[in-house]
């Protein structure tokens, strides 16, 4: 994946009715908590070959598998083909905050560094956002 600069309000402006409010419903809750911090649009082939579009907030660099090094985000928002994700890059206790507090969140499916559900519905906003400071406060003490 490569971090464009593709204007983020565009991005979301162009995405389809039913998926387009719940986007820019959490857009606005990630931004809020990571306020301060850059977002860019990263696009491109993802983890499993798939294209993405995801919004990412923050700025960490990270070590790929076969040792180099790129510039990745904290935070991550997309939507899937039939689902949308948080990405959360950020490990406390050698364990990823998705894995350890993910649940929480309400109606979802965690994975190592992801939480997924079908819309806004399905989740806690007042959960995510003590979830995404939780986040913020784990990488601002490791930076």
């Amino acid at each position: 994946m490569e971090r464009t600069d593709h204007d983020i309000a565009e991005f979301l402006d162009g995405l389809p009715d039913g998926v387009r409010d719940d986007m820019r419903t959490l857009h606005d809750v990630i931004a809020d908590v990571m306020d301060g911090m850059p977002a860019w649009l990263y696009t491109g082939k993802f983890w499993g070959g798939t294209d993405q579009d995801i919004i990412g907030y923050g700025q960490m660099d990270y070590s790929r598998p076969d040792g180099t090094e790129v510039q990745w985000f904290v935070v991550g928002l997309a939507a899937q083909k039939n689902h949308l994700s948080i990405y959360v890059n950020v490990v406390e206790d050698r364990q990823y905050l998705s894995e350890k507090y993910g649940k929480a969140l309400g109606k979802v499916k965690v994975g190592k560094a992801s939480v997924g559900f079908k819309g806004v519905a399905d989740i806690d906003l007042d959960e995510l956002r003590g979830f995404l400071g939780r986040a913020r406060e784990v990488y601002e003490a490791d930076s």
